[in-house]
């Protein structure tokens, strides 16, 4: 083979390999700059630490009706911030949403450095997957603690108040 043809076979590889990498990098604003892992599960990979600090948004906006909202609510009862389990309902309402807020101010008393706007996103959700003893499948609150896990797949599931295990999922409410 000449020199010619082998600089035009290294020149279209080279422009193969531009064009994959520009597709690679151009993706959805919030995948680019890894504010959310855009999963359809509350999600983790390899060593348990900041397993949550890509996770979506919960809020009275967004995900305002799902499993995932049901996790953060499971997290705010046992931290003390929901009364009753009554209050773990999967719904974002105005009970969630102030204390949600009061959370994050507590954290921040701890150096947390967390926005205080009352919704769970990156931040709040890696903050609070601090409290998770992975060795027991727990999450540790100030009052109490609850059984969670993460899956074979990487999703995490938590005990839901009937007992049973659900996946805490975006885009759907099963939990009760």
């Amino acid at each position: 083979m000449n020199w010619h043809r082998k600089r035009i076979k290294l020149g279209a590889c080279t422009v193969g390999a531009l064009t994959a990498a520009l597709l690679a990098v151009s993706t959805t604003p919030a995948a680019a700059s890894g504010t959310y892992s855009g999963r359809a599960y509350v999600y983790g990979a390899g060593v348990f630490e900041g397993d949550w600090d890509d996770e979506g948004v919960v809020s009275r906006s967004t995900h305002t009706s799902s499993n995932a909202t049901c996790l953060w609510q499971k997290i705010l009862w046992a931290d003390g911030f929901l009364d009753s389990t009554s209050d773990i309902d999967g719904v974002f309402g105005t009970d969630t949403y102030n204390a949600t807020r009061a959370w994050q101010e507590y954290e921040n008393q701890y150096g947390a450095g967390l926005v205080v706007d009352g919704s769970a996103g990156k931040a709040t959700f890696g903050r609070a997957h601090e409290y998770f003893d992975t060795a027991n499948g727990k999450f540790l609150g100030l009052l109490r603690n609850f059984d969670m896990k993460r899956d074979a797949d990487g999703n995490y599931q938590f005990v839901d108040g009937d007992g049973a295990w659900r996946k805490a999922g975006y885009d759907y409410r099963s939990c009760s």
